[in-house]
């Protein structure tokens, strides 16, 4: 997934499994997905290994015959950071530890270090800080047997580098403090919400790296931080944008990821009301990416947890100009035809147009599409807002077709 290999990034291994829920299709995606993470988080992949299992062993997630072969990998080559695609528990990754000697990362922990690298403001440090200390509470026994290991580089950003941060009534008590702290942001930033006014609300939701930043300075015309690696964005970004004469405030959420680490979604609670308190969401999907039907499915599913799976949608297609169908079929409509890709009204003929009322194709990067996206965007909010102040619909113009 990632063609240059930068060799001042820390070196590191990826290990995933092959089960009967988790095919070997479904595992290399995942270990692109990670390699992708480690590459933001700043580390550079070398190898990866799976193996197929019936079940994760509960002592070391894998069989001792593989890690007898990852340990002998790295010894030779000097690895130091060996990450494995699920979650593993305390007993596990202290197991590990042991027998690999160099750093042992999970999912989550490579997830919640991207997270620390990228919390810019107070609030979203608090709210990384409350993820990591959170995950770390049950990991603390025996963690002084292998953390002398784990100094620097990926995965050790945050709480978990001093000695105090291990005592368990120490870390609860700070995140005691932590969720005192974010309670009361929460409390301020909804008064925030509160003080807008009545315009109507858009959120973009979607996986991570679909391009909702970009889009987003298309729209507004702003300098949204966008940048082609995972969770570019964790705090929320509100503009007013106008289109024609109708003013609304469209926001930048932080995107979602496969098996999103709940504690993520528990201390980004307030991040997320953004999503739950819109009247309008636009589900962002990059349709150039192989796997974009299961992150629709990923996103939906975060949706639901947090109660806005109900909200009126708009599905967009973004990033239509990188569309390469994957295998080649002569019977599918879309074929690619070199560098010009099939046309809006082609895409339109497709069945990922019949997803949610009003789906969209767009190129956000190149501006392409974008006059539809603004009529249908236009439509939708003043439909909401005409049934919101009833008695100033002829400030605009009718609904366009």
């Amino acid at each position: 997934m990632i063609e240059k290999k930068d060799l001042n990034l820390e070196k590191a291994v990826l290990v995933g499994i092959i089960t009967k829920s988790q095919n070997d299709i479904q595992s290399k995606e995942y270990l692109d997905e990670l390699e992708f993470l480690t590459f933001t988080a700043g580390g550079n992949v070398i190898k990866r290994f799976t193996q197929k299992i019936d079940m994760p062993n509960p002592k070391t997630f894998i069989g001792s015959g593989k890690i007898n072969e990852l340990q002998e990998y790295i010894k030779e080559f000097n690895i130091r950071t060996a990450i494995f695609d699920d979650e593993l528990s305390a007993a596990q990754e202290k197991n590990i530890s042991k027998l690999l000697n160099c750093k042992v990362l999970d999912r989550t922990n490579l997830i919640l270090d991207i997270f620390a690298q990228r919390a810019k403001t107070s609030y979203a440090r608090t709210q990384v800080e409350l993820a990591q200390c959170q995950y770390l509470l049950p990991r603390l026994k025996g963690m002084w047997t292998h953390l002398e290991r784990q100094k620097g580089g990926i995965g050790m950003r945050g709480p978990g580098e001093t000695e105090i941060e291990t005592d368990r009534r120490i870390v609860r008590e700070k995140i005691a403090l932590l969720k005192t702290k974010i309670n009361k942001i929460d409390r301020q930033m909804s008064v925030q919400r509160g003080n807008r006014g009545a315009l109507v609300r858009v959120a973009l939701v979607g996986y991570t790296n679909v391009g909702k930043s970009t889009l987003m300075n298309v729209i507004s015309k702003s300098e949204v931080f966008a940048e082609d690696k995972l969770f570019a964005t964790l705090d929320t970004t509100v503009r007013k944008v106008v289109i024609k004469n109708l003013p609304f405030l469209m926001s930048d959420t932080v995107g979602f990821i496969r098996k999103l680490p709940t504690q993520l979604v528990d201390s980004f609670k307030s991040t997320l009301d953004e999503v739950r308190e819109s009247d309008l969401l636009l589900h962002i999907v990059d349709i150039s990416h192989p796997s974009f039907e299961e992150h629709i499915i990923s996103v939906n599913k975060i949706l639901e947890d947090i109660q806005a799976i109900n909200k009126p949608t708009l599905m967009v297609f973004n990033k239509i100009d990188a569309y390469a169908p994957e295998p080649f079929d002569e019977t599918d409509l879309t074929i690619l035809r070199g560098k010009i890709h099939y046309s809006i009204k082609e895409w339109r003929e497709t069945w990922m147009s019949k997803l949610g009322k009003k789906s969209l194709f767009i190129s956000a990067i190149n501006k392409e599409n974008l006059e539809d996206f603004r009529k249908v965007i236009y439509n939708e909010v003043r439909k909401i807002h005409t049934q919101r102040f009833p008695y100033n619909h002829f400030l605009y113009p009718d609904l366009e077709e």
